[in-house]
């Protein structure tokens, strides 16, 4: 296929995710180990707060051809960011609220040891992502599952739910339409095919996320080395 980047070792991609972590100032790349195998990131240390966890997994994906991330990073709260599960059930409702994009009558909130769980339905994923961007950067949380899912209220026909994705994609100039296949079943999206990078993997994601009706997306796109 035209455009394939030239296959790179795992210690170039280990230093250039070195690179990477040190010019990004939402973390401190001191406390962070950084393993590759295969195209495969592993990052193991410690963080002071959720949000620098996924700072660094997001500066790990932008390097190219970075295949994968494995976020074992530890999360470690200094004394002063500690908050009770209350406290911290508070905050993220309140956040919710606050939030423009999230329809928060239809999430719910458990905290336990600092985690926070959301759950409920919502009709389109840009809310559901909404809400784990608002509730990742709050103070004393350990970690985020986000069990929101997504039930669209129409589900277009098929043919036009792929004419959509397939216009956006060609669209886009963050993502190669040519590498990347779609098949519609039923109100799921399944993409395979390959790209250059993790960030234009989840480009196609969220462009094919975006159609209406979608309910599921099935991400099998792979990154080539």
């Amino acid at each position: 296929m035209a455009g394939r980047a030239t296959s790179r070792s795992d210690d170039e991609i280990q230093r250039d995710v070195l690179a990477e972590l040190a010019r990004e100032p939402r973390v401190q790349p001191n406390e962070i180990g950084v393993a590759v195998q295969d195209g495969v990131v592993t990052l193991r240390g410690w963080v002071e707060n959720y949000a620098r966890k996924w700072a660094a997994e997001r500066a790990a994906q932008r390097v190219r051809p970075v295949r994968a991330v494995a976020n074992d990073l530890e999360v470690r709260l200094p004394s002063s960011a500690e908050r009770d599960d209350p406290e911290i059930a508070a905050a993220v409702t309140r956040t919710l609220e606050w939030d423009a994009f999230v329809p928060a009558s239809q999430v719910d909130v458990t905290v336990s040891t600092g985690w926070v769980v959301l759950r409920g339905e919502v009709e389109w994923e840009y809310q559901r992502r909404a809400a784990e961007q608002a509730v990742r950067r709050l103070a004393g949380v350990r970690g985020l599952t986000n069990g929101i899912s997504v039930r669209p209220h129409e589900v277009p026909e098929p043919d036009e739910i792929s004419e959509r994705i397939r216009s956006a994609l060609v669209r886009s100039v963050e993502t190669d339409a040519a590498g990347i296949e779609l098949r519609i079943e039923g109100d799921s999206v399944v993409l395979t095919g390959d790209v250059r990078s993790w960030l234009e993997r989840e480009e196609a994601e969220r462009v094919a996320w975006s159609a209406p009706g979608v309910a599921n997306v099935d991400n099998h796109i792979t990154v080539r080395r």
